[in-house]
């Protein structure tokens, strides 16, 4: 099975550009096959990755909930909803993405969000290393997913008031029984001075910092990818420092 990464945080804390930023740092070190999933209903992953939006999961269950003569007579259930999983696939160079898309509208999901987990389960079995950008909420983890991660990464700011929600996350996770082997903070636009005894409070292991980086801010403005940034960028160099704990896990 592929390494899961799970990446979580509140809004604005950064977690989309960190996970686009591991997902840069894996396919430039040719570390292993990457799939990214996109699990954020506010989908930007793709587009931090400079991709404009492909099919997305939400709309592939919008149709079969609501219209279920769709999937072709002689083709079971289970069959159609991987094949259309498999052509929602966005093939890049250096990694593939699927985004998550919306959240159910009005039908009946609990089937196919359960034919929907098992097929996951195989897809992800196809590459070395899975990094899923989630809603603060971790919902996507529960219901469409996975329930399970190699490592789950909480970005934060160094504010108390941004450790309190890493901590609210933390307990979100244990209560939705999300089986994760470790569970790391990582602070980021770090601002020389940590509470480590606020970071202590969360749960979560410290697994360093990143800095302010006044580029990734030009980019998010932009529309600009980070395969833009030089591979000097300070904040590309942290994050390679920590390639030990986060993808370099053999």
């Amino acid at each position: 099975m592929g390494y899961i990464i799970a990446m979580a945080g509140k809004g604005g804390a950064g977690k989309t550009t960190v996970a686009s930023l591991i997902i840069r740092s894996i396919k430039e070190q040719k570390a292993g096959s990457v799939l990214a999933i996109d699990a954020d209903p506010n989908s930007n992953l793709g587009e931090a990755l400079g991709l404009r939006p492909g099919r997305n999961i939400g709309a592939i269950l919008d149709e079969i909930s609501l219209n279920p003569g769709m999937v072709p007579s002689g083709m079971a259930k289970e069959r159609f909803i991987e094949y259309q999983v498999q052509s929602a696939i966005q093939e890049e160079e250096g990694f593939d993405i699927l985004s998550m898309g919306k959240p159910e509208g009005p039908g009946c999901y609990c089937y196919v969000n359960n034919v929907l987990r098992a097929v996951m389960s195989k897809l992800i079995k196809d590459y070395d290393y899975i990094i899923i950008d989630n809603e603060a909420g971790l919902e996507h983890l529960s219901r469409r997913t996975s329930r399970f991660a190699d490592i789950l990464i909480v970005v934060s700011d160094a504010s108390r008031i941004g450790l309190k929600s890493a901590q609210r996350i933390n307990n979100l996770a244990v209560q939705l029984k999300f089986e994760v082997k470790r569970s790391f903070i990582l602070i980021n636009r770090f601002n020389k001075h940590i509470n480590k005894e606020a970071i202590n409070d969360t749960g979560l292991e410290y697994l360093g910092c990143l800095p302010q980086e006044p580029l990734i801010e030009e980019l998010s403005l932009t529309g600009g990818s980070v395969f833009n940034l030089k591979n000097e960028a300070p904040i590309l160099t942290a994050l390679n420092s920590l390639g030990e704990k986060i993808w370099k896990h053999n």
